[in-house]
């Protein structure tokens, strides 16, 4: 397998001891998520994680344009740049998906990604940038920023043919879930399951609580955007929020989201659905699957571990993927 291979956290205040553990295993990179309604701040984690790591590389995975001004994320990169040195950040930046729909919000318009984006990179490179109606610019003296231009990688968070063109426009590659996108040099992808023991059980209690927290995100995505048809069990699955008041949907349904199993979905977390779904496989299973997601176009899989125990969950993947 040529694949890079990452990880990902759904982000806590123990994701810089779990990126120290990434490191020593071999991760070349850690992405973290950026929903604020769920997780820490993404940039004060990063920054812990880069003062207590040398060598794995740390990013966003995603971030989101509307939920800070270009010049916050600007002075955010260049203090993480500060820590960790530019050869170690990569940006990832997305439209949206959990980190708004939390808030009641669906992804923004493209157009207003691109124009995040192109601000942003002109403002790392030291230029003067016009934004909502006024002229900034990136006037950190010495000691209070990097010297610009701060150089570190994009990569664009990309669904449909309107993501893929600003990924190949803007981005220095592309970052899918849960397949990859073809047609990049740099193309990451998001998976989450866990690597069963020898003879262990997809249902066993470990492998649910491990397993289980990746399965309810196409249900929750198929709830939000009225596609509960093509889902098995999806009109039942849906009637365990029939109580829940329109307004307040996607506060039930993100209810520990990517951290472990709400008891709304737990009945529907099965053995049978992770193991259907990939999310819980034997190590020969998960090397069918790596092998699959590069034959697809992925040069990076960025693995995100769940359950009690993370660091068990980053060794036997990484085992796994390495054979």
């Amino acid at each position: 397998m040529s694949l890079t291979l990452s990880c990902a956290f759904a982000t806590s205040n123990e994701s810089h001891e779990h990126a120290r553990v990434a490191e020593q295993l071999g991760y070349v990179r850690a992405w973290f998520y950026d929903s604020p309604a769920l997780y820490p701040d993404v940039w004060v984690q990063l920054c812990r994680a880069a003062e207590r790591t040398s060598r794995i590389g740390l990013g966003t995975g995603v971030m989101i344009p509307s939920l800070r001004h270009p010049m916050v994320t600007a002075a955010a990169i260049g203090t993480l740049v500060s820590i960790a040195g530019q050869e170690r950040i990569a940006v990832g930046i997305g439209s949206g998906f959990t980190g708004r729909y939390t808030m009641g919000q669906k992804p923004l318009k493209w157009s207003y990604v691109r124009a995040y984006v192109t601000a942003l990179r002109a403002l790392l490179r030291g230029e003067q940038v016009e934004w909502e109606g006024g002229v900034m610019q990136m006037m950190h003296p010495d000691g209070y920023a990097p010297p610009r231009p701060i150089e570190v990688p994009f990569v664009i968070a990309a669904a449909g043919p309107k993501g893929v063109a600003a990924a190949h426009e803007l981005g220095d590659g592309v970052f899918g879930a849960p397949f990859p996108i073809g047609g990049f040099d740099w193309s990451v992808v998001l998976t989450f399951g866990t690597v069963l023991e020898d003879g262990e059980d997809p249902g066993s209690p470990r492998a649910i609580e491990a397993g289980g927290p990746g399965a309810p995100v196409v249900f929750h995505y198929a709830m939000e955007n009225g596609q509960l048809g093509l889902l098995p069990n999806g009109e039942q699955w849906a009637a365990a929020y029939a109580d829940v008041p329109k307004n307040a949907l996607h506060l039930a349904l993100h209810d520990r989201h990517l951290i472990a199993i709400n008891e709304r979905d737990r009945p529907f977390v099965t053995g049978e659905l992770l193991a259907s779904s990939g999310y819980a496989l034997s190590r020969g299973g998960w090397r069918e699957r790596l092998a699959m997601l590069e034959s697809m176009g992925a040069t990076e899989v960025a693995y995100q571990p769940a359950g009690p125990d993370i660091a068990r969950e980053l060794e036997a993947f990484a085992a796994a993927a390495r054979g």
